[in-house]
Parts: C-alpha cells; structure tokens; sequence
C-alpha cells in the first residue's frame, strides 16, 4: 500500500488523484470518480472533492493509497 504525506488538513479527491498521476488531467479524474472507480475506506465515493483527512484509505486502479499527516509518517 502507497502512502501519501498529507501536509494540510486534508486534499480533495479529485486533486490526490490527478496529483498521483492515477489521472492525466483533473478532468480524468472527475471521469473516474463519476464511474464508481474509486473507493474510500471501503465505500464507493462519488464526490469528487471528497475531504481525504490523516487515515483514510482510497483504492482506485487496483492501487490502494493511505492518507498520513505529515506527523504520523512512518519515518
């Protein structure tokens, strides 16, 4: 499982997916979201700007992402 350090409160779906690169553009990404591609924390999410907070989990591609906090990186 990826990890991705969160340095503010949280990121939008939509950004954390094309700023991956999982979608080329932010359009792609809204695609994606809209298809039923992507899960948070287990759940199919459709909103596109979607609050990932420290502890969530996405899957999207058969790529599973873990939210930290910059705090809590496993460093």
């Amino acid at each position: 499982m990826k990890e991705f350090i969160l340095n503010d409160d949280y990121i939008e779906l939509v950004r954390l997916i094309k700023l991956l690169g999982i979608a080329e553009t932010g359009g792609h990404a809204k695609i994606m979201i809209d298809q039923g591609e992507v899960r948070l924390n287990g759940q199919t999410e459709l909103r596109k700007r979607a609050k990932l907070r420290n502890g969530d989990e996405i899957e999207i591609s058969g790529r599973k992402i873990r939210i930290l906090s910059s705090g809590n990186s496993a460093s």
